[in-house]
């Protein structure tokens, strides 16, 4: 079959991408650099008769584990896989291979490959004569990809600002104080979103007020992200720092003139901006190690600086049925100083999270103004 002659997928196509969707999404915190990927495998009759997603960097990819579960019944199947089969030989070897030597008949994937190193598996495939559909689910898998798929375009990690506050926008008292301002549910909910990532972000201020541990806990399995401390003047992370411990790696950016003792851990020295360190520069620090995807659980002053770089993919606000009436507000210093400059979010999601609101949103992406009629 060639592209001018597609096949639309059928129901039970539907289906297996859906599970191919959920599959992929247990391998999120694990995977980086490459993308999460889920496939299942459909026999001559569409039954599932195998399924897999990618597990970890440098172990088979999605297509490899559904391949192996199916053995000699992936002859004249199905495979659906959420996105579209590699097609270059790194550490492991092209899946649009593996297809084709398993007599695999038809591919329907979700999202073309934009990486291009890896991309060219449909075209592959449909030169030995698989059939070839894209397209299936494709705005479910974007979704379930979205960090990978952002760093990919941008360079750089995909970003997701968390944080907690009261409905009155604080997220300490005013002596200060700041636990429990949300419920265990919501707690739970943070480690969750760290299982997901590569790495956390906090800075020196949450260092001081709050000695953070910033491990991944309650989810087994789990792989444990970098622990990042943006501490610009290597004075906030003393000896014997919960960060210090041997839970999951940590890594401490500071400002390439300073001068303080640091303590025994990795340390990368970057370029001052006019209020703490250059956040493009420890980006790119971080996805020069891999990372694509950047919890920031840091407070008011890192997100605004954050958000006044436009380092800021994503915001999850967990808002809890609190007043405090004073105390810090969630965010202060990102450049924003009139009401027009205000940066206007899209909410994807709201989710009642024991007695919180959790309210997921993006920044709006501008339009381009209309053409003038002439």
């Amino acid at each position: 079959m060639r592209q001018e002659d597609p096949v639309a997928p059928t129901a039970a196509e539907a289906d297996a991408m859906r599970r191919a969707l959920a599959l992929a999404a247990l391998g999120l915190g694990a995977t980086s650099p490459n993308p999460v990927v889920g496939c299942v495998i459909l026999d001559a009759h569409g039954e599932i008769v195998g399924e897999g997603y990618h597990q970890r960097a440098g172990g088979p990819h999605a297509e490899v584990h559904a391949l192996r579960a199916a053995g000699d019944k992936a002859r004249g199947g199905t495979a659906l896989v959420t996105l579209e089969p590699c097609n270059h030989t790194g550490r492991t070897g092209p899946c649009a291979q593996a297809l084709i030597e398993a007599g695999i008949a038809r591919v329907v994937y979700a999202v073309s490959d934009p990486n291009p190193t890896a991309t060219g598996g449909a075209e592959t495939l449909r030169n030995a004569g698989v059939a070839v559909e894209s397209g299936l689910l494709e705005e479910e898998a974007r979704a379930g990809n979205i960090a990978w798929l952002t760093s990919v375009k941008s360079g750089r990690p995909y970003v997701t600002w968390k944080y907690a506050a009261t409905l009155d926008g604080r997220i300490a008292a005013a002596d200060g104080t700041s636990r429990w301002i949300s419920s265990p549910e919501s707690r739970a909910d943070v480690h969750r979103l760290r299982a997901e990532c590569d790495a956390v972000v906090v800075g020196s201020g949450t260092m001081r007020a709050d000695d953070p541990h910033l491990a991944v806990r309650g989810i087994e399995g789990a792989v444990q992200p970098l622990r990042v401390v943006v501490d610009t003047e290597a004075a906030a992370v003393k000896p014997g720092a919960r960060i210090l411990d041997d839970s999951a790696p940590t890594l401490i950016a500071v400002a390439e003139d300073a001068t303080a003792d640091l303590p025994d851990a990795e340390v990368v020295r970057l370029p001052r901006a006019a209020r703490g360190l250059d956040i493009p520069a420890l980006l790119d620090a971080l996805y020069a190690r891999g990372v694509r995807s950047v919890l920031l659980e840091g407070g008011p002053t890192l997100a605004g600086a954050f958000l006044e770089a436009g380092a800021v993919d994503r915001v999850i606000g967990y808002l809890a049925p609190v007043l405090l009436g004073a105390g810090p507000a969630a965010l202060s210093g990102a450049g924003i100083t009139t009401i027009t400059d205000a940066l206007r979010l899209d909410v994807s999601e709201t989710a009642r999270i024991g007695p919180d609101l959790r309210i997921t949103a993006a920044p709006r992406v501008p339009t381009a103004p209309a053409p003038k009629e002439s």
